[in-house]
């Protein structure tokens, strides 16, 4: 087994690596002058189980094609078998057409790839579960509600809590959540007017007095999670935190938060973390690494990966 780090999050991969207790493998992933992505495998690959760690978060189409340049290198070099392990799968908010002659992007990008030489996937809550079909090799999507509802547990255990969703599209995520932590939940019913602006309508659910945790797969502009916590206060709620899978965090999200009701901000590493996120007062991250790990060595071992979902 291999593990080979490309540039989009490499504290990750190490870490990883670190839970393996193998190195990474030796690769130079760099840029031409014209910003052309070239890829040399600096170690022998041929017959081996090579598992890419590559994020396609932002820059995402630089790292997307990180990824399949690498996958193709991997390839030619007559690897066994290529697993794309993409903690945060880019282009999956666009799964469906939203209007008349618009792509279906998240489609598009499993279909690149595919053909450049991935032999399966691991990926990390997927912000629509049937982009797992949009595939035609296998896909192991993992979820951190495990990892939340463990450290819900060391840092609010004995408090009155309620798990709430965001917006309708993530009850099934808040209920999953909830019934680890064997807590209520309530419901957001909100209105997107367009992209990247909501506005809440009113909320589903008792929070008089209880403390909130809302959970998300996705925080980007961080409106929704900070209109929902003004909300929330609004409606009695003694306090306020999120969970979120990936904190892609863009524009001025991490300021938006800073300036919101939450307490706190916490998200996994999926994401490699930015300077502003590090000197965040009200923003943490907890590793995934240790998961990611465990799944890879599981898929290499060709043992069951299933357990893991629960």
């Amino acid at each position: 087994m291999k593990v080979l780090a490309c540039n989009s999050n490499r504290p990750l991969a190490e870490a990883i690596s670190a839970c393996l207790n193998i190195e990474l493998t030796k690769a130079s992933i760099r840029r031409f002058s014209d910003m052309e992505v070239f890829v040399e495998i600096l170690e022998n690959v041929r017959g081996e189980d090579v598992f890419v760690v590559q994020s396609t978060s932002y820059p995402a189409n630089d790292n997307l094609m990180e990824l399949l340049v690498t996958l193709d290198a991997l390839r030619r070099g007559s690897a066994r078998r290529v697993t794309a392990v993409i903690p945060y799968f880019g282009y999956a908010r666009q799964d469906r057409k939203t209007g008349p002659r618009t792509p279906i992007s998240a489609k598009l990008v499993a279909n690149l790839i595919t053909n450049a030489g991935a032999d399966r996937v691991l990926t990390l809550d997927l912000h629509a579960g049937q982009i797992q079909g949009f595939f035609d090799i296998p896909v192991d999507n993992l979820f951190a509600g495990p990892l939340f509802s463990e450290d819900i547990g060391k840092n609010y255990n004995g408090s009155e809590l309620v798990v709430v969703s965001p917006d309708v599209g993530g009850v099934v995520r808040a209920r999953g959540l909830a019934k680890r932590l064997d807590a209520d939940l309530a419901i957001i019913d909100k209105r997107r007017e367009q992209a990247g602006v909501s506005e809440v309508m009113h909320i589903i659910g008792d929070v008089k007095d209880r403390h909130c945790i809302m959970v998300d797969d996705i925080c980007d502009s961080a409106g929704t999670l900070c209109n929902a916590a003004v909300a929330l206060m609004n409606d009695g709620a003694t306090s306020v935190d999120a969970y979120v899978t990936h904190g892609v965090l863009s524009g001025g999200a991490v300021g938006r938060v800073a300036a919101s009701p939450l307490d706190r901000l916490v998200m996994t590493d999926s994401i490699q973390a930015t300077e502003a996120v590090r000197l965040a007062n009200n923003v943490r991250q907890l590793t995934i690494a240790p998961l990611l790990a465990e799944a890879i060595n599981r898929i290499s071992q060709e043992a069951s990966v299933s357990s893991l979902f629960n």
